[in-house]
């Protein structure tokens, strides 16, 4: 369920087993684009989350809240101009494994904690006109993730020491009230999967 303006809304199974969808880290190559049915995202800044990737991305988490980086910016294309569309954005784990860096990589240190309290971000946009969206990309530059469970600003919970990875969210919808009812998409890109820390671990990562 995902929560907003106080109401707690069940959109759609956010648990599912990660082989579900073929766009989950390790089980498809890497791809800038992915196309649901007619509707297309592409992830902006590709490059750039390649290159991290490539060194083992890492993303600060802090108690009051850090913006991500890179941060998440995509385009959306195959939406119908006049119907009206909430977009979100999730970070979900990419395992059940709790990491630990350990003689300049990455090893599993165990079975991942439970779960934090789930939490998507809307885009403040939403909801906007299919037409809208696909005149311009979307950022999600203001979005923080936080290691306080008892947060109440919003951010995103996570635990750190986890591996995790963005999802966003097409949602055919009027209002955030109805999201539950309208027709949604799901989109994700291998090359943003990420460890969250509370501090750089990997110092390829750090010098960037």
């Amino acid at each position: 369920s995902a929560t907003f303006f106080g109401c707690n809304i069940r959109i759609f199974n956010f648990r599912a087993d990660p082989k579900s969808n073929p766009s989950v880290p390790g089980l498809a190559p890497s791809a800038d684009s992915f196309r649901q049915g007619s509707v297309s995202m592409t992830l902006e800044g590709a490059d750039l989350w390649k290159s991290f990737r490539s060194a083992g991305t890492e993303m600060i988490i802090t108690k009051h809240g850090r913006r991500m980086f890179p941060h998440c910016s995509v385009s959306v294309t195959g939406l119908q101009p006049f119907a009206k569309y909430v977009i979100l954005m999730d970070v979900i784990p990419a395992d059940s494994f709790k990491y630990k860096w350990k003689k300049e990589q990455w090893e599993v240190a165990g079975k991942a904690e439970l779960q934090p309290p789930y939490r998507s971000y809307m885009h403040p946009d939403s909801p906007a006109p299919g037409g809208y969206w696909m005149k311009q990309s979307l950022s999600f530059v203001k979005m923080k993730l936080t290691n306080n469970t008892l947060d109440q600003h919003g951010h995103i919970i996570l635990h750190s020491m986890h591996r995790y990875y963005p999802r966003f969210h097409v949602i055919q919808a009027d209002s955030p009230y109805t999201v539950r009812w309208g027709p949604f998409r799901s989109f994700s890109f291998p090359e943003m999967t990420f460890i969250a820390v509370t501090a750089y671990q990997n110092p390829k990562v750090s010098f960037k």
